[in-house]
């Protein structure tokens, strides 16, 4: 996939705006954190989760979705890019952005039969 023509847009894979549960685990630590993907590419993810966890921070994460009749999952491990305080009527948190650092082939796929919905 190409970059946006757009000079201001830093982006360099379309995003799919969806909400998906997923599970992550901080690298080196013992426990599963829930969150919710707010918005996914071939590059990245924007998940929310009320853990304040810092820039620089590697998650190992299990994005759960629906395939025809059953769920499924893809596993990624990411570095947390950016972060910002996320505020929404009664629910507080954060907004994190990630990059991928590693997926194997196979969630790879998975994640493009995702994309392609």
């Amino acid at each position: 996939m190409k970059g946006s023509e757009n000079p201001k847009e830093r982006r360099k894979f379309p995003r799919l705006f969806i909400e998906l549960p997923l599970q992550y685990r901080v690298m080196d630590t013992p426990h599963s954190q829930g969150g919710m993907v707010v918005n996914l590419s071939e590059g990245g993810l924007l998940i929310q989760s009320v853990k304040d966890m810092s820039v620089g921070e590697k998650l190992s994460i299990e994005v759960l979705f629906p395939k025809e009749f059953a769920l499924t999952h893809f596993e990624v491990f990411a570095e947390i890019i950016w972060k910002e305080k996320y505020l929404k009527e009664d629910w507080e948190g954060f907004q994190y952005g990630l990059r991928f650092i590693q997926i194997s082939e196979r969630d790879h796929l998975k994640l493009k039969q995702l994309l392609i919905r």
